[in-house]
């Protein structure tokens, strides 16, 4: 990524105009249009898919975070928001924003933000290249048939366990935990060999520790950092990090 897209979203042309004139001094920064409706911004974020959004909360029609509502999580762009009123940060925070500026602001904060916005940017690219090179590697090397048992030792017996019954895998060195309700099995396998050869239609991985039956998976919560809560039928709670979320969005859903 060379050039970051934004979209600045404000009622106030203003408004508008001195954070254009503030954006526009940094090269690698490209306001793509200013709108001063919701309804306007939500045509342009869809059709144009901008990195960056300077989004005001109060606007007549369609405000803030309606037009976030609207967008859907998948296609909502990295967030700022820009406004008078202090009462909405919560809130704010709530639906993911990635800063919020108290006006009138100055231009060092406003810097401040921005530098962290383009960091924050050009390693979320990075990862997703690295998660789509980690899964075209996964796929090259992924068995055309899937284990739907596995043996598994209880005492001086060898029991046969279809996968199916497995909630979710952890790993431990060169061992991994097999969670199946309220029984626990040890298995002498690495998670990255078990990975390989469970089914992917039914199987995921979420952690560098962690894969999970998708049919045990009952909610996600946001969480730090980009990470996520995975809430099981079980009860169980897992991590969902930030490294393995593309796997999810490919598979699944868009977050």
């Amino acid at each position: 990524m060379t050039t970051i897209q934004i979209a600045i979203v404000d009622d106030e042309r203003l408004s508008r105009t001195r954070l254009r004139r503030l954006l526009c001094q940094d090269p690698a920064l490209n306001v793509i249009g200013e709108y001063e409706t919701g309804q306007q911004a939500l045509k342009c974020v869809t059709e144009h898919a901008p990195d960056l959004m300077f989004l005001d909360i109060q606007m007549p029609g369609l405000d803030g975070f309606g037009l976030l509502d609207s967008l859907g999580l998948n296609r909502i762009p990295c967030t700022i928001f820009v406004t008078a009123y202090d009462e909405y940060a919560l809130r704010a925070f709530e639906v993911r924003a990635f800063d919020y500026l108290l006006k009138p602001f100055d231009e060092a904060r406003l810097l401040e933000t921005v530098r962290r916005a383009k960091e924050h940017l050009f390693h979320r690219h990075l990862e997703a290249d690295r998660d789509r090179l980690r899964l075209m590697l996964d796929n090259m090397n992924r068995p055309e048939r899937y284990r739907d048992r596995l043996a598994v030792r209880t005492g001086e017996n060898v029991i046969l366990m279809r996968t199916e019954q497995i909630d979710w895998v952890e790993a431990a060195d060169n061992y991994v935990y097999l969670h199946c309700g309220s029984e626990t099995h040890v298995l002498r396998e690495t998670m990255n060999s078990l990975e390989r050869t469970l089914d992917p239609n039914i199987f995921l991985r979420i952690h560098r520790s962690a894969i999970v039956n998708l049919d045990r998976v009952k909610a996600l919560q946001p969480w730090f950092r980009g990470d996520y809560r995975v809430l099981l039928s079980t009860g169980a709670q897992l991590t969902l990090s930030r490294s393995y979320r593309q796997n999810l969005q490919n598979r699944v859903l868009k977050l």
